[in-house]
């Protein structure tokens, strides 16, 4: 007689399973360990996925709920066809790189540079917090797959860092934001700063206490203040009393 699935469980599995990929990485994450974090023989997994490749490719996709867990009749999930997952992290990261004020900014328009850099700041924030867990796991596992670290550290990061590149040095050639002693270092800085605060925190071994629109306004201030210049005092009137 077949062995009958609990439905809760699948739920149950995504979450556990992304969290021990998180910590251990996808090189040394075993299905044995996932096992024992669910509290389930090694053998239970195996109702749900044929493989580790399977459970890896199922947690991308339904990381945030981007996509619903498959329906118990499909289960157990078959393993991948060679470039699937590479595949499908190609599309998603695509399909979420676009940063509409930062594309705004790029083709030309223009206006108070403080609210322009707030904006773009406060997308990019909202944005990575949103897939805070599918950018940590990819973030954690890619170092282990070259396709996938391609995708990612060279790809998606790498061309938003360079949209960030060529916006703050246009602002800054026209004198719109501070001078920097380098612009790329500085793109990278304010991307890796939106990186921690957004995602990376939430694994900090020593956390500290916020809640997300707190660490979100930080953030952002601190960028603007750091790069946008002070609003001009208004003028004192030169008109005379009557």
């Amino acid at each position: 007689m077949a062995r009958k699935t609990p439905p809760e469980r699948l739920a149950r599995l995504v979450e556990c399973a992304t969290r021990v990929f998180i910590v251990q990485g996808y090189r040394r994450t075993q299905m044995a360990d996932v096992a024992e974090a669910l509290g389930v023989a090694k053998g239970t997994l195996y109702l749900y996925v044929e493989s580790k490749e399977a459970l890896f490719d199922l947690l991308l996709r339904c990381a945030d709920s981007v996509h619903p867990l498959p329906a118990l009749s499909a289960l157990p999930l078959p393993t991948p066809a060679p470039q699937a997952t590479v595949a499908y992290v190609r599309d998603i990261l695509t399909a979420n790189q676009q940063v509409p004020a930062l594309s705004a900014a790029l083709r030309g328009r223009s206006g108070d540079p403080r609210r322009e850099i707030a904006a773009i700041a406060g997308e990019l924030y909202d944005r990575v917090a949103r897939h805070r867990l599918g950018i940590k796991l990819l973030d954690r596992s890619a170092v282990d797959q070259p396709d996938l670290a391609a995708l990612w550290f060279g790809g998606a990061r790498g061309a938003m860092r360079g949209a960030l590149e060529q916006y703050l040095g246009a602002r800054i050639r026209s004198r719109r934001l501070r001078p920097v002693p380098d612009v790329a270092i500085t793109a990278r800085l304010v991307l890796e700063t939106i990186l921690f605060w957004a995602v990376h925190r939430h694994w900090d071994a020593h956390p500290q206490a916020m809640d997300e629109a707190t660490a979100r306004a930080a953030v952002i201030h601190f960028i603007v203040e750091a790069l946008a210049p002070e609003r001009a005092a208004p003028r004192p009137s030169t008109r005379r009393k009557p």
